[in-house]
């Protein structure tokens, strides 16, 4: 099996010869290659470069157009400032949203444009192109909650959930819309999964989860499956007050962060989900060795039983 049969085999409840491997790589690829970080994420060609050599290297099932979460949010026009050497930062302070009456004249961003998103989508066309069907490719895009709060500002979103509900859900209908279109172009280019990071919704308590985002998210996934795609749900952080509603998505694979117990995920999640995480990116895998790495992973695929896929619980280090 090469590593997109091992992967399509995984989620499609078929035998696979081992365990398909997915670890998000994004600085980790850059330092392979010998790349700068701020080249890696503007330069989709340096991307692609550092991916294939780092699954070629590790023998990854996968690759990945992630880079950062700021892609819409640079397209929007909001205030993003980039680096050298570390990925591009949203500037809160100065939110693109601060003035709510600025949603009414926001436009979504053409995906397939010259901004950092058309960037993306030729991406994962040259993947299409040096892979082929050799690896699972994997797209990218920010979900409702993590796009809102890219916009409006993360502290911001959080009072108004509170203080202005109704601006909340016409501010998730964006970024909902702007997630499909983005999506698409993606799909269209050759990507066969969508991941989707979503890292602000394990910030919220699992009624302003149920409350606010879950239809949201729910939305995003039946759309993405519209399309004909996979897709990969990343919620950084603890998700333990929100495993039954997550499992409630439909994802074709759900990512665990690593305070997240996969034994407790599958019993909330069910047994068909397909798991995959939860190792600890710094304690486990940076500053561990192979024996204590194999073990942890056996661990997870103990509590997960056959539907994982391992990867670090969130970007590899």
């Amino acid at each position: 099996m090469n590593g997109r049969q091992r992967i399509l085999a995984l989620l499609e409840g078929q035998s696979v010869d081992r365990t398909p491997l997915m670890p998000i790589t994004m600085m980790y690829a850059a330092d392979h290659a010998g790349v700068r970080y701020g080249d890696y994420a503007a330069d989709h060609r340096v991307l692609v470069d550092a991916q294939i050599a780092t699954a070629e290297a590790y023998d990854f099932d996968y690759v990945s157009a992630i880079s950062d979460p700021a892609r819409e949010a640079t397209d929007c026009g909001a205030d993003v400032q980039f680096f050298d050497d570390q990925p591009p930062a949203i500037q809160e302070g100065n939110a693109l949203l601060a003035d709510k009456a600025a949603l009414d004249a926001l436009q979504i961003p053409d995906p397939q444009g010259e901004g950092r998103m058309g960037d993306r989508v030729r991406g994962v066309a040259l993947f299409k192109q040096r892979v082929r069907d050799q690896k699972f490719i994997e797209g990218w895009i920010e979900g409702p909650c993590a796009e809102a709060a890219d916009l409006r500002g993360i502290n911001t979103l959080m009072l108004d959930f509170y203080d202005d509900p109704d601006f909340v859900r016409r501010l998730f209908d964006f970024t909902l819309e702007m997630g499909l279109k983005f999506a698409q172009a993606q799909v269209d280019a050759g990507a066969d999964i969508i991941g989707v990071g979503d890292a602000a919704a394990s910030l919220i308590g699992p009624q302003l989860y149920e409350q606010f985002v879950w239809s949201y998210e729910k939305r995003l996934v039946e759309g993405l499956h519209a399309m004909g795609t996979k897709v990969r749900m990343h919620i950084c952080g603890n998700i333990n007050k929100i495993l039954d509603g997550v499992g409630r998505l439909g994802c074709d694979i759900v990512d665990l962060d690593f305070m997240v117990p996969v034994a407790d995920a599958r019993r909330a999640m069910g047994p068909h989900q397909v798991l995959l995480g939860n190792i600890d990116p710094v304690r486990v895998l940076r500053d561990g060795t192979p024996e204590s790495i194999t073990a942890a992973i056996a661990r997870c695929h103990r509590e997960a039983g056959d539907r994982y896929i391992i990867g670090a619980g969130c970007e590899v280090p």
